[in-house]
Formats: C-alpha cells, sequence, structure tokens
C-alpha cells in the first residue's frame, strides 16, 4: 500500500500548505479560465491536491485510505506498481472533466478535493466485494446498499442542491473506476453478478 500512502501523504502536505497560503490555494484550484484561456492543464490534478478544510480532507483520506489499499494490490496485478497511481491520476482528470467543460467560460466557478477521485477508488471495490461491511456515519451496511444511495443522492444533489459541492465530480469518478477497472479486467463482470446473487447482510 505504498502508493495510496504517498498520495495520502503528499494530498495531506499540499492540503496544509494550501489552506495557510491563499496563493498558493489559487495556482492548485480548479478554474476554468486558467484552463481555457491559458492552458495551465496541470489544474485537472492539482485541484485534487488542495481541500477546503481539515474536515473536507480527513473524510476523504480516510476513505482512500480503507478502499486505496486494497484497490491498490489489484491494479499492481495487471499494471505493475505504478498501476494504482495511474488510475487515481486518470480519476482525478476524468472526474472533473465534465464539470471543466460545463463551466469553462465560468469564471466564478473553482472546484477542488479528491472527493472524485476516491469515488472511484470506492466503487472499483465494490465490483470486488460488494457485500463488504462498511461503515457510514456510526451506521454499517453493504457496500452495494450504499453504492445504490450513494448514486441517487448524488443524482439529485446534482440536479437541487445548493450545497457547493462538486456531485457531478462524484458521479463522473464512480462510472470512471467502474470503467477502468473492467476495461482492464473484464471477468471482474462475472464475479460481480455472482456476489450480487449470494447476498450476505
Amino acid at each position: 500500500m505504498l502508493i495510496t500512502l504517498l498520495i495520502i501523504a503528499v494530498t495531506c502536505i499540499v492540503s496544509f500548505m494550501a489552506l495557510n497560503n491563499g496563493r498558493l490555494m489559487e495556482d492548485l484550484i480548479l478554474w476554468p479560465p486558467a484552463i481555457e484561456k491559458k492552458k495551465e492543464y496541470h489544474r485537472l490534478v492539482t485541484y485534487g491536491l488542495i481541500h477546503a478544510d481539515f474536515g473536507h480532507l480527513l473524510f476523504n483520506m480516510i476513505t482512500l485510505f480503507f478502499f486505496g489499499r486494497v484497490m491498490e494490490g489489484f491494479y499492481a496485478d495487471r499494471l505493475g506498481k505504478t498501476g494504482f497511481l495511474l488510475f487515481y491520476i486518470g480519476a482525478l482528470v476524468v472526474s472533473i472533466l465534465p464539470t471543466f467543460l460545463k463551466n469553462r467560460h465560468n469564471a466564478s466557478y473553482r472546484s477542488l478535493g479528491a472527493s472524485g477521485a476516491v469515488s472511484a477508488v470506492l466503487f472499483a471495490f465494490i465490483l470486488l466485494a460488494p457485500w463488504a461491511r462498511i461503515v457510514v456515519f456510526v451506521l454499517p451496511m453493504p457496500a452495494i446498499i450504499y453504492a445504490v444511495l450513494y448514486v441517487a443522492y448524488s443524482i439529485w444533489m446534482d440536479r437541487h442542491g445548493r450545497d457547493n459541492v462538486n456531485h457531478s465530480a462524484h458521479l463522473w469518478g464512480a462510472a470512471y473506476g467502474i470503467a477502468f477497472t473492467v476495461l482492464i479486467r473484464p471477468e471482474v463482470i462475472s464475479h460481480f453478478l455472482s456476489q450480487l446473487a449470494q447476498p450476505r447482510f
């Protein structure tokens, strides 16, 4: 789980630095005009290294720790030692692209946080172990049940919410996590379906 710990360490360090340095925050955050006009494409990745506050960072990094350490081994088997890092960076880019395209002329729009990439990791894990028990706000539930509730909530909030959370990135991250995993190991579909047919509550 070396790569997972490395991602967490870098994200925590950069997030803490940015929370105490407004200039650094502005240089790393996803701000569409900077990408559209100044070609600062690094922002499609660096936005995931900064967070709005400590709670935002803590939730994402705890989730990444528990599920990333499982998925890191999975991707390493197929893609080598850096497989999980490639997956994670791809998740950052793919999860934010629809948001960037939608807001590319919106100078007042900004987005930050690793939630889209963390969603990719979580949903890739759910493909492997849909009935694994996870704890959501102290409430234990099967991973697949959480996935259904998460997707439904994110779709509703993306359309109607006003909480300044980029729910679109969560959804695209989840879709990327599933698609990437199936692409590199198609047999995971039959595994998922067989697991789904054997519910364990």
